[in-house]
Order: structure tokens, then C-alpha cells, then sequence
């Protein structure tokens, strides 16, 4: 069974940078990056297919978030450059072995690592 792991969450400045690490158990088409702050519902972030093709899927975190995979390592990264308060969320990342193109639908996936929290803050 696939199992997910999130790593490199931690407490960060207002402009800082984070990369969190979503590492698989095994090889996996379709990886997408999730995040929940206090009171809302889980939004999609990006998605990266097995290509390397990248999803956005938030608006506030274009230009600032980019994700990319080593398929070598079965790892996935979620770099966050210009960090906001705004962006402080537990994140995770997600799988389904089923997709072949990217979602942001947070339905649409059925493995969940136990998410990362990120804190922005001064």
C-alpha cells in the first residue's frame, strides 16, 4: 500500500522560504500538494504529474510556490519562496494511484501523508 511522508514544515519570517518534502513509498503518477488553515477547507496548491508537468491550483501562491519531483527518490518538493502569514496552513501532499492527469480536487485522492506545519510569522 502507498504510503506518504511530508517533511520540512517548520516556523518561518513574513518573505522567508520553506521546501517540504513529500516522500513515497513507492512510484506514483500524480502527486498534489494540499494545504488547510484554522477554520477552512483543505485548497489545492499545485500538482505534478509523472512528466514533471506542474498544476496551480492557488492564485495567492503563483510566482512564489514551485513544485518538482526526483523519481530516482520517489520524492516530491514543494519549494515556497516570499512567504505570507496568509500561508500559514498545514500542508500536505496526496496520491491516488488511479489519476494519470493532475486534480485539485482533494476528493480525487485517496493517499494523504500526515501533513507538515508551516507557520509564518514574525
Amino acid at each position: 500500500q502507498l504510503r506518504l511522508v511530508e517533511s520540512g514544515g517548520g516556523l518561518v519570517q513574513p518573505g522567508g522560504s520553506l521546501r517540504l518534502s513529500c516522500t513515497a513509498s513507492g512510484f506514483t503518477l500524480v502527486i498534489g500538494w494540499f494545504r488547510q488553515a484554522p477554520g477552512k477547507e483543505r485548497e489545492g496548491v499545485l500538482c505534478i504529474s509523472g512528466s514533471g508537468a506542474s498544476t496551480n491550483y492557488a492564485d495567492s501562491v503563483k510566482g512564489r510556490f514551485t513544485i518538482s519531483r526526483d523519481n530516482t527518490k520517489n520524492t516530491m518538493y514543494l519549494q515556497m519562496n516570499s512567504l505570507k502569514p496568509e500561508d500559514t496552513a498545514v500542508y500536505y501532499c496526496a496520491a491516488e494511484p488511479r489519476l494519470t492527469d493532475c486534480s485539485g480536487f482533494a476528493s480525487m485522492y485517496s493517499v494523504w501523508g500526515q501533513g507538515t506545519q508551516v507557520t509564518v510569522s514574525s
